[in-house]
């Protein structure tokens, strides 16, 4: 499409290629293991929730934390299949929905949607050039994303601070962004199956997206959800297993294990505390 652009090479974070590698293993694949909303970041649970009700809760507390409802345009930064953009326009009362993906697969399954309220690109965001501002900003799992891994911490933090500097372009006065990204509690050496399967891609520390935003936004909330992405995690393992043959069949074993090493990896890594799923909503400044 006309709108992709090619990754200047001074620029921080997983290529367009290394995404794709993970994201693109194929629909068909991740609706044997995702809930039917194809949601593929932590859910959050209340009770007993089963996966698909988590995931609903999730998206809920993203555009109340946003202060999305009811508004005129809300930008959904790494929007995967669309299931933050459906929820905005179909039971939020927003009337413009703008999603950003590097996926082709993914932007696809948005546009089968027809859905007019909403607008996919495939587009980082770093190229998206709105003709006027949002009235919020939601980004879910993408925050992993944006530096690679070898970076010293100096210009780690300024490629989070060039993030944040683009939201606070964006966003009317007053806007709020919420934000929810997978965070290091503290400095790990990154294990090689993590390495592999999201390849150019490094996590924040917890601290880290806090002090990016110094100066354009106020912090309003953080949260600390590892143990819903521990339980995420083993539902996702669950379905996997319940279709395994058709995994297998779809992108082969040896992908297939590889997969299921994967979930099995990053649950325990939640559950001993090494990583953390932290939800942060921030109000811009000015």
């Amino acid at each position: 499409m006309s709108e992709k652009q090619v990754r200047p090479a001074e620029r921080t974070g997983a290529s367009p290629e290394a995404i794709i590698s993970h994201y693109d293993m194929g629909n068909d694949f991740f609706r044997l293991v995702l809930d039917p909303e194809m949601i593929y970041s932590c859910a959050l649970f209340k009770g007993d929730d089963d996966l698909a009700t988590a995931q609903r809760h999730k998206l809920d507390h993203h555009i109340d934390a946003a202060g999305a409802a009811n508004t005129a345009r809300v930008l959904d930064i790494g929007c995967g299949w669309g299931a933050m953009l459906r929820r905005l326009v179909d039971h939020a009362g927003v009337a413009h929905a703008v999603g950003l993906t590097l996926s082709p697969s993914q932007a696809r399954w948005i546009r089968d949607g027809a859905n007019p309220k909403i607008e996919v690109r495939e587009q980082d965001w770093r190229d998206h050039k709105p003709d006027r501002r949002y009235d919020a900003i939601i980004s879910v799992g993408a925050f992993e994303h944006f530096v690679q891994k070898g970076l010293d911490p100096a210009t780690k933090l300024d490629a989070y601070r060039e993030f944040f500097a683009y939201c606070d372009s964006v966003l009317v006065t007053g806007g709020r962004l919420s934000l929810q990204t997978i965070a290091y509690s503290e400095r790990h050496k990154v294990l090689p199956l993590l390495e592999k399967t999201f390849p150019e891609s490094d996590l924040p520390l917890e601290w880290e997206p806090i002090a990016a935003a110094e100066g354009r936004f106020s912090l309003i909330a953080a949260r600390n959800d590892a143990d819903h992405y521990y339980r995420t995690l083993l539902m996702w393992e669950q379905n996997l297993l319940a279709n395994y043959d058709r995994a297998v069949a779809l992108v082969g074993d040896e992908r297939t294990a590889e997969f299921r090493r994967y979930l099995r990896l990053s649950a325990t890594g939640f559950r001993m505390g090494m990583v953390s799923l932290m939800r942060f909503s921030f109000l811009k400044k000015y």
